[in-house]
Order: structure tokens, then C-alpha cells, then sequence
């Protein structure tokens, strides 16, 4: 499917989200669409399925005008949609969710009655095509985050459509789940769908794109072959100058262990956890999926009560029954999923930030709406929150700026042990870079971070030492001098080294 976006403009509220924005596909093509957060990526692609009507500008399928005002027109019309945000319904089934509003019948149409041995059969062979071992029938908030990902994007597959839209497909996957999605990538371009790319992670669009487009602020900035590109080239296509290093030198000198973890289980998702973390230290967390990351991280959060094991801050023995033990104890969490777990979406930027900080912006037990905007003005700034003010709700804002949400209102806790479960998911280079200096000054201040990523490089990149979970048991350490992608998998998936 050819396609073709001319001098799109979008206005929301009187502030231009688009203004003259270009970008095009053609038969079985992968191209990248690439900015930071903010840059006005997802809203082009929605202003081109039909969620939002253009102000302005030409949409052209197979060189016909096309003017789609719902996104089911955009779907009969052959274009299918992966979210960046899950739009999964959490109290059904893995096979509901697949089949909502296309089910199989029996019988016609009008009359007929849902075929569910068929369904079923359907669902557990896409899911089978990605290579991921999700049962149809299990419920979709008993799957992990990357789990759920996995479903939609088998969901899309179910579809016969001839253009792909992907907007941040790999962000809470492992490198083998991302491998297998890259696999059926390959499969859908030979083809001949189109397949439109949006990632900020370099390493993908080199891997598997033909072209790259870049926007900044709403507007086209270029199009560029990849093989006739670089990284730095993109980068500073994207935030107008170059990042001279990846990820920021740490100076930060490790202290003894100030948090320590013993024979911490949970049975069916974690067996005898061990581990310690250093003040000033951050140590890296590595698995595939399912391996056990996140769960681990709640139990020692509160969120998920383990079964046995004890938890120690500076060499004393602390009871967390619940995730209000923890922030006593000086723990704090940026979960993976900050839709349902990290922020309130329908209310603005300086409640959320003043949720975790209630005495911070309160006097005598009365809020003090002066402290809670200074306290709200002051993160946007530091962590550049792109927002129209800190009262702009956080479920209008792009998943980026979302995340920097998080990260303020725990910063502002000021906690000893800091939580980072997929801290960067969605977030792009400029503002990884960002972040990656934020918590150095952490580790400079003696905070102990624990750094989860899917993604190798940045483990690697970020950590003093890597741990490596296999199966719900430690698969082993590797210090961060000695890390390397290859032996990181070789004790994720079981190896020794």
C-alpha cells in the first residue's frame, strides 16, 4: 500500500501539534518514523487512520484522496493500528481481546453465534507465529506488561491489512520476544505490506528499516535512506545537536549495602532471591520475559506479598506487608506500566507530582496550592516536561513526558532505594540522556537504584553490575566492566558463564 501525508496541519486548543507535516510508504517498505516525545509522531499517525481530523493538508492511499473519519474506515481500507498505550481489557481473556467487535460465527452473520473452539484455535496460532507461550484463555491482567504487548500486536496480525502502523511495538519486550516480532516484520514485508515504524531505539531502525523520517516540533524535518545515514546523523535530525555520549559517566562512590534481599519467594513466580545493593550503586536487572523481573520488584515493593524471605535497610530487618511500608522504609517504585500503575491520567501534572509528596505541599495538614505549583514548575523544568502548564491533565500528554511524570513525583520523595522498572520505555534519546543523568546524581547523592531494562544496551550501559533472572531464580552477576549483550543471555536464558 502506497501512501502519502502532504502539509498536514493539527491544531488542538489553539496550540499546533502539526504544522506542514509531511511523510510517505510504499509497498512493502519498513519505514521509521522518528522524534522526540512531543514531536507529533502518534498524532500523524492518527490524524491518518481517522481518530483526529486534520485542520489541514492531503491523505493519499494508491494515489487517491482519502479523508477517514473514524478508524474503523481506516481498517476496512486495510491500515491497522498498534498502540503505543495498551487499549487491552484487563477482566478478559487473552482470545476476547483478539476477536472484540471481529468475532468468528457460526452461521450468518445475523444470527449467528460466536465460534469460540475456533476463535481459540485462531488465537493460539497467531500467538504461536510471534513466539510467545500466552494461553488464549488466560485473563489479561494476570499477564506481565510485555505479555499483553505481545497480544496486541497478535491482534493486529489477525487482521489482513496492508499497512502496519507500529508505534513503540518492542518498548516492554525482551531481546528474543524482540527478535521474533522482527521475524514476523520480515514475513509481512515480503508480502508487500507497508509497515510503519515509530521507535526510539536506534539500534531497531538500523536493523530493520529502508528509510527513516524525522520530525521535530509538529514539523517534517527530512527523510533519509538508512543505508545512506547514521545514528548521529538522526539524533541530531531529532533535538537539533549532538549527544556527545550515550550514556553520562557516573562519579558516584559506592558505600556498603543498603538494601539486602534474602530468600525472598514467591511460589509460581520466584524462588529464593538473593541479592544486595550498595549505596550510590545501580544495579542492573536482566531476564526475558516473564522470567520474573517485575514481580520481584513488587514483592519488594509491598504490592505483591511474598510468601517467605526477609528484606533489610542498612543491616536491619524491615517488615513490608504493603507498598506504604515500603515508601517508610525509603523505598520508591516507577513501575513499568504508568498507565494503570503510575499515574492518575484525567488529572493534571501538579496533583500527580503531589501525590507522593503530601507534606512537601501542605502546611499544618491543609494543601498549600502555592508549594504544590512551585514543587510542579520546578520538575517540569528539570526534567524539560513538555505541557501547555503544570495544571494540563497527564493523559494528554505524550508517553514520554508521562514517564518524566513518574520519575518527578518519586524523585521528590527523596528516597534511599530507588525502583527503575522500564524508567525509559517509550521515551526518546534526547530524554533517555536526560534521565540517565538524573539518576547519577541520584547514585551521586548515595541513593541504591535498581535498573530493569529489556533493553541490553542500556543494562549494560547504566549499571555498576548486572543481575540476570532466569525462570524466577537468579541465573547469576556480572560485573559492569565485564558486561557484554552475549553473556548477559547466556545466564538469562539459563547458561553459566
Amino acid at each position: 500500500m502506497r501512501i502519502e501525508m502532504n502539509g498536514i496541519c493539527k491544531s488542538f486548543s489553539g496550540v499546533k501539534v502539526l504544522q506542514d507535516a509531511h511523510f510517505s510508504v510504499t509497498d512493502g517498505e519498513v519505514h521509521a518514523l522518528m522524534g522526540e516525545n512531543g514531536a507529533g509522531k502518534s498524532t500523524l499517525m492518527k490524524v491518518l487512520t481517522g481518530v483526529y481530523k486534520r485542520d489541514a493538508g492531503e491523505v493519499l492511499i494508491n494515489g487517491k484522496h482519502v479523508d477517514f473519519s473514524h478508524p474503523k474506515e481506516a481498517e476496512a481500507a486495510g491500515i491497522s493500528f498498534i498502540y503505543q498505550e495498551l487499549n487491552t481489557m484487563h477482566d478478559l481473556t487473552v482470545e476476547e481481546n483478539m476477536f472484540m467487535g471481529k468475532e468468528m460465527l457460526k452461521g450468518p452473520a445475523l444470527f449467528g453465534v460466536a465460534d469460540k473452539k475456533a476463535m481459540t484455535a485462531k488465537a493460539s496460532e497467531t500467538l504461536s507465529q510471534l513466539g510467545v507461550n500466552i494461553s488464549p484463555n488466560a485473563v489479561m491482567r494476570e499477564l506481565s506488561v510485555g505479555q499483553q504487548q505481545m497480544v496486541e500486536i497478535a491482534k493486529s496480525l489477525l487482521a489482513d491489512c496492508n499497512a502496519l502502523i507500529m508505534d513503540e511495538p518492542t518498548a516492554a519486550l525482551s531481546p528474543h520476544e524482540t527478535k521474533e516480532l522482527f521475524k514476523v516484520i520480515a514475513q509481512l514485508k515480503a508480502k508487500g505490506v507497508s509497515i510503519i515504524y515509530i521507535s526510539h531505539r536506534m539500534e531497531e531502525i538500523f536493523e530493520i528499516c529502508d528509510r527513516i523520517t524525522v520530525m521535530r516540533d509538529g514539523q517534517y524535518i527530512g527523510t533519509k535512506k538508512i543505508s545512506e545515514t547514521g545514528m548521529g546523523d538522526v539524533v541530531r535530525m531529532m533535538i537539533g545537536r549532538d549527544i556527545e555520549v550515550r550514556f553520562p559517566p557516573r562519579k558516584a562512590k559506592i558505600g556498603g549495602a543498603l538494601l539486602q534481599v534474602k530468600g525472598l519467594t514467591k511460589h509460581g513466580l520466584f524462588n529464593d532471591i538473593n541479592f544486595s545493593v550498595r549505596a550510590g550503586e545501580v544495579l542492573g536487572v536482566a531476564g526475558l520475559m516473564g522470567a520474573g523481573r517485575t514481580e520481584i520488584m513488587h514483592a519488594l515493593f509491598g504490592s505483591v506479598p511474598a510468601d517467605s524471605g526477609s528484606i533489610y535497610i542498612d543491616g536491619k530487618e524491615v517488615s513490608i506487608r504493603n507498598p506504604a511500608d515500603a515508601i517508610k522504609n525509603g523505598i520508591a517504585f516507577i513501575t513499568e506500566d504508568r498507565k494503570l500503575e503510575g499515574l492518575m491520567l484525567s488529572c493534571g501534572i501538579d496533583i500527580n507530582i503531589a501525590l507522593n509528596n503530601l507534606k512537601t505541599v501542605s502546611r499544618y495538614g491543609v494543601l498549600d496550592s502555592s508549594k504544590e505549583n512551585n514543587l510542579a514548575a520546578a520538575q517540569i523544568q528539570k526534567l524539560l516536561i513538555k505541557c501547555s502548564s503544570a495544571k494540563q491533565n497527564a493523559g494528554e500528554l505524550s508517553g514520554g513526558n508521562q514517564q518524566k511524570i513518574v520519575l518527578a513525583k518519586w524523585i521528590c520523595a527523596n528516597p534511599r532505594v530507588l525502583i527503575l522498572d522500564e524508567p525509559t520505555r517509550g521515551v526518546d534519546v534526547g530524554a533517555k540522556t536526560e534521565i540517565y543523568s538524573i539518576i547519577n546524581e541520584l547514585s551521586e547523592q548515595g541513593i541504591a537504584s535498581i535498573f530493569i531494562s529489556s533493553e541490553l544496551p542500556e543494562v549494560i550501559g547504566m549499571s555498576d553490575r548486572v543481575m540476570a533472572i532466569h525462570e524466577g531464580r537468579i541465573g547469576g552477576f556480572i560485573d559492569g566492566k565485564d558486561a557484554t549483550q552475549e553473556n548477559v543471555m547466556v545466564l538469562c536464558t539459563g547458561g553459566t558463564l
